[in-house]
Formats: structure tokens, C-alpha cells, sequence
């Protein structure tokens, strides 16, 4: 799928992922901590969707919990709803949910000694992940082993196999990590911060990676980042998040060049770029809070330049915003047609709409 076919998909097309009123709360002796909080967005088959953010916003919240690795304290809510090929994720036992990993859905987290064992070779972890999702075994195994390492761009593949990983460098070790999720064969790709602990031209590489990829096998991609420069060179459709909530859903360029949301324009400001002021980056005051409370407000009101009353008592909605198809934000600066009055009573309606049709 082409970034122009892409724009103009929308949350009602046929996805291969559908995640609904997403909650995940972690439970504290002194608090709840919603650290995902009821957000909605879609993965169409082929494509890559972002989502970006700053520390703290809840992002790899969301990855653990489409993945089914949240444990104690912690908890999936049960409203919500994690739907990948048409298979409802939450109705699946611990034993079920570890068949769709690795086939179905495969993860790749900002450090990849997360999914590399040290006590043993690269290859023979690839093998494993052979024998284990596609039943491969013996030479056909060494084989296939030898042919991910290649395709994930690792010179002198066959000498690599009987390598350590404390043996690679980092950005062989993140492509070695990608070549054992590719052993697996699965139609779906988390990426968790995959490239932040690279240097640039690294990055840079991942990133043609995981694009070539996703082009010769047809993978659906989740990309996780703080990173706005990474998501304009890898995302066809955008989710910025802050605070557990999604504040605003774009196609990649649309939010590159008419970003909507107050907190967009600030992570837009905040890197080099014409979005940012000519004496110099600016930064965004104040720190993402814990959201420990219902979102009964705006979570982005204390920091935002453009906040009123009705920020402090109003949970914002999505609304349509700019001038393309599945753009929204969640703003009570919208309908930007509107009068004041009437954008806060037509986000309240909105919210009195959202809670009815939860069960």
C-alpha cells in the first residue's frame, strides 16, 4: 500500500488490526494509574501506522497490550477490545494468546537483548524460531536461517549464525532480532522505539529495512516512537498520543503539513524543521502527567497556550479537523466554525454518545 492510497484510508475500512476503547490501568497501593485510556485506531493490511509521543504517553503501553504481555499490577480492561484478522485477542487464554504471537504478531523492542538470548548463537535462536512457528528442522533450518540473515542485509551470513550477539553491533543485533520475528512469518509487525538507541545512519538503514520488507511480504507494521523525524520517513497514517489518549489521527503528511492539535504543533516546534521558530527549538513546559484520574478534562490543558475555561470540566472528543478524510482531533477548539458554546456542547454530546454504546 502507497502512502497515497493510504491517506485516504479511514477506521471504517478493513483492517488487519482494530483496537476499540483501549484500557490499561496499572493498580498501585495508593492509586489507579489508566496508562491507556479508552483509545480507538486501525491498522489496514500493508500499512504502516504511527504512533508518536512523548515519554510516559502511554505507546509501549499499548504495544504490551495488543501483544497480551501485561501482567499484575497490571490489567487490560475488560471494555476493551484488541481485534487482529478478525480474532478478538481479549477473549483468548494465556496458552491461546502465545499462538498468535510470533505468527500472527511479531514485536521488535528498542533493545534488542529483550529478545536475544546471550547464552546462545544467533542461529541457533533463528532455528528455534523455525522449529517452533513453521516446523522447519536440521539443515532445511540452517538454511533458512542463513537466507533471514542475508535478508535482513547481515554480511557473511553463514560465519554470523554461530555468533553470540554481544558478537554484533547494535544495528546488527536490531537486524538479527527483525530476521528471528521474519523466521516466524507473521502478517503483523509491532516496532517499539526499534531505532532509538542507533546512531543516524544506522537508523537510517533500519528504516530502508523494515520498508523493503514490508514491500517484498506484504507486512502491516505498528511503529512506535518519539521521534516525529521517523515517523514522516516510515508512517502512512499518524496517532499522536499524550497522556494514555490519543489527541490526534492524521495521514502522515496531512499532520506534517496542517497539524491541528495544540500538542502537535508543539512536538512540531520542538524539532528542526519549518514548523520550528527561527531563533531556535522550543520546548514544551511541564512534564506528561500520570494519569491517575478519569479523563474528565483536557490532559494537555496545564501546558497549553491555547486553553480556556472549559478545558478544566470538558473531556474533548474526536471531531473532524483541516481539510482531509480521517483527520480528527480531540480539542475543544473544534469545529473551528463553531462558537465556543457550541464546540463545548458538541464535544459534551459526543462524549454522552461514546459512553452510551459502551456495554
Amino acid at each position: 500500500m502507497t502512502r497515497s492510497q493510504s491517506a485516504t484510508m479511514t477506521d471504517s475500512e478493513d483492517p488487519i488490526l482494530s483496537v476499540r476503547d483501549l484500557q490499561t490501568v496499572f493498580y498501585t497501593d495508593n492509586e489507579t494509574v489508566r496508562a491507556v485510556d479508552s483509545i480507538s485506531f486501525d491498522v489496514g493490511r500493508g500499512e504502516t501506522v504511527g504512533i508518536v509521543g512523548e515519554s510516559g504517553s502511554g505507546k509501549s503501553v499499548t504495544a504490551r497490550s495488543i501483544m497480551g504481555l501485561i501482567e499484575s499490577p497490571g490489567k487490560v480492561l475488560p471494555e476493551s477490545s484488541i481485534s487482529f484478522a478478525g480474532r478478538e485477542l481479549t477473549d483468548l487464554s494465556a496458552e491461546q494468546y502465545q499462538s498468535v504471537r510470533g505468527s500472527g504478531i511479531g514485536m521488535v523492542f528498542q533493545d534488542p537483548q529483550q529478545s536475544l538470548n546471550p547464552v546462545y548463537t544467533v542461529g541457533n535462536q533463528i532455528r528455534e524460531s523455525l522449529k517452533i512457528n513453521r516446523d522447519i528442522t536440521g539443515e532445511e533450518a540452517v538454511e533458512e536461517a542463513m537466507r533471514l540473515l542475508q535478508a535482513v542485509g547481515i554480511p557473511d551470513a553463514k560465519r554470523r549464525l554461530d555468533e553470540y550477539p554481544n558478537q554484533f553491533s547494535g544495528g546488527m543485533r536490531q537486524r538479527a532480532v527483525i530476521a528471528m520475528m521474519l523466521a516466524c512469518d507473521p502478517d503483523f509487525l509491532i516496532c517499539d522505539e526499534p531505532t532509538t538507541a542507533l546512531d543516524v545512519t544506522i537508523q537510517a538503514q533500519i528504516l530502508d529495512l523494515l520498508k523493503e520488507l514490508q514491500e517484498e511480504r506484504g507486512l502491516s507494521i505498528l511503529f512506535i516512537t518519539h521521534d516525529m523525524g521517523v515517523i514522516a520517513d516510515i508512517a502512512d497514517r499518524v496517532n499522536v498520543m499524550y497522556a494514555g489518549q490519543i489527541v490526534e489521527k492524521a495521514a502522515v503528511e496531512d499532520l506534517f503539513s496542517n497539524p491541528q492539535h495544540p500538542y502537535t504543533k508543539a512536538l512540531l516546534r520542538s524539532i528542526p524543521g519549518e514548523h520550528s521558530r527561527a531563533d531556535g527549538l522550543e520546548t514544551i513546559e511541564g512534564q506528561v502527567p500520570t494519569p491517575n484520574e478519569p479523563a474528565d478534562h483536557c490532559r494537555f490543558a496545564p501546558r497549553c497556550p491555547k486553553s480556556f475555561g472549559a478545558c478544566d470540566k470538558v473531556p474533548p472528543q474526536h471531531v473532524s479537523v483541516g481539510d482531509s478524510e480521517g483527520h480528527t482531533a480531540s480539542c475543544l477548539l473544534y469545529p473551528d466554525d463553531q462558537s465556543e458554546t457550541a464546540r463545548v456542547e458538541t464535544h459534551i454530546e459526543k462524549e454522552s454518545e461514546r459512553t452510551e454504546e459502551q456495554p
